[in-house]
């Protein structure tokens, strides 16, 4: 009923071509073909990659550790998630750190910049769309069209090279696994889309030979799964740890039970992957608390395909409803004290008292966040590593209580300032 999200008139290729954009028929087609991208084996290839992101990040933190100045975390955070990002969809390594003028990373930073909410245009065609949409589709746009054209030429030598390459040379990274869709005969039924709410996607393939051509991507669509990719993947995950530090930070008997859990995971296992972060119990309470408390993805629309009645209110079909999950996870209707940090809300007895639908930071359904397995798998590889060798502390240039901005994401409004102690 209520499949499809907000219409975005205002895209145009490649975003017209993710799967933000893309309805119906089409949506189907390119989320089957995404959702064995996503896979617990596919995260588990991804590992070394993620850890290789991990290294730089540690090195930068080792300096601010080293010279006792207060860490402006989320600037941290900021270019370990775009040289994850730009590693995993876009097939190159970077070092954002040390080498903020490569090309790639200049180029998906002005792309960024294309979505800030308060740009004059885009508050007029927010506050006018049936007068604004038509007249800026025929405006031209060099800076845009520059960046389209820099990252079209970008991955069309990408997909070359790969295609040159043995398959064994090939780097397992999310490019590589839309690449190997286009010859492959998998299928995922609608209703296995929400990985959210399913342990692994895989046990529910099917091969289906005679539709072998039926199941692949385009370069257009390629290159718009990348970019979604990198909208999804930067800002979100950095926001999930900036937070996640902070709390940290300003709660230190909370830190110091999950650094016992780190040095105790440490003794027990060879080193952070898909398949060990599991034992990680409290992390994941952690978490999950800060998702609640602060949801990067604070809110997300819903169209509804045909008239509906819910809960006695009838709705057209087209309406777009608003659901604005940050309130429904910070409600003390449902929550005893939302505004206290406690991950033990995250317990297994603790979730099976409530509803499922009052925590949703990944959506749920069909439409539910594709990536929700890789940003969680990005954060906890992150979070054990830096546990293992620095801790956090609340420095002069804290802010306490932290202010938040709230555009098409939440995140903090003037960073995350903390002192990083080696241990």
């Amino acid at each position: 009923m209520f499949w499809s999200l907000q219409k975005l008139d205002l895209a145009t290729q490649p975003m017209s071509d993710t799967l933000l954009c893309l309805r119906d028929e089409q949506w189907k087609h390119v989320r089957s073909v995404l959702t064995l991208s996503f896979t617990v084996a596919r995260m588990q290839e991804m590992c070394p990659l993620i850890n290789q992101g991990c290294d730089i990040l540690l090195s930068n933190l080792q300096l601010f550790a080293d010279s006792g100045e207060a860490c402006n975390i989320q600037r941290c955070y900021a270019c370990y998630t775009m040289d994850i990002v730009t590693s995993l969809a876009f097939g190159t390594k970077v070092d954002s750190q040390s080498d903020p003028d490569h090309p790639l990373v200049q180029n998906s930073k002005k792309f960024l910049e294309l979505f800030t909410p308060f740009k004059p245009l885009v508050l007029l065609t927010m506050a006018f769309p049936s007068i604004m949409i038509p007249i800026i589709r025929r405006l031209p746009n060099k800076n845009r069209s520059q960046i389209n054209s820099f990252f079209h030429q970008f991955i069309k030598e990408m997909i070359s090279l790969r295609d040159q390459q043995p398959a064994n040379e090939r780097r397992r990274d999310f490019l590589q696994l839309m690449l190997d869709a286009r010859t492959s005969a998998a299928n995922v039924s609608v209703e296995h889309f929400d990985i959210v709410n399913q342990a692994d996607v895989a046990a529910h393939v099917r091969e289906e030979p005679s539709k072998k051509t039926t199941k692949t991507l385009n370069e257009e669509e390629i290159l718009g799964q990348t970019l979604i990719f990198l909208i999804a993947g930067y800002e979100n995950t950095c926001s999930l740890l900036s937070f996640i530090t902070y709390l940290l930070a300003t709660h230190p008997q909370c830190q110091e039970k999950l650094l016992r859990e780190v040095d105790e995971f440490a003794q027990n296992h060879d080193g952070a992957n898909y398949n060990t972060v599991h034992d990680l119990p409290y992390m994941d309470m952690v978490i999950s608390e800060s998702l609640r408390m602060y949801p990067p993805a604070f809110r997300f629309a819903r169209e509804a395909a045909a008239d509906c009645t819910v809960m006695g209110c009838n709705i057209s079909a087209g309406t777009v409803l608003e659901i604005p999950i940050i309130c429904m996870q910070n409600d003390p209707q449902y929550w005893e004290e939302p505004e206290t940090f406690r991950p033990e809300r995250f317990t297994a007895e603790e979730k099976q008292k409530r509803h499922p639908f009052l925590y949703l930071p990944f959506g749920a359904g069909p439409r539910s966040c594709i990536g929700m397995r890789l940003a969680m798998l990005e954060a906890k590889i992150a979070l054990y590593r830096i546990l293992q060798k620095f801790c956090f502390e609340t420095c002069p240039r804290t802010q306490i209580p932290l202010q938040v901005f709230t555009g098409p994401t939440l995140r903090p409004k003037d960073g995350v300032y903390v002192k990083v102690v080696a241990r």
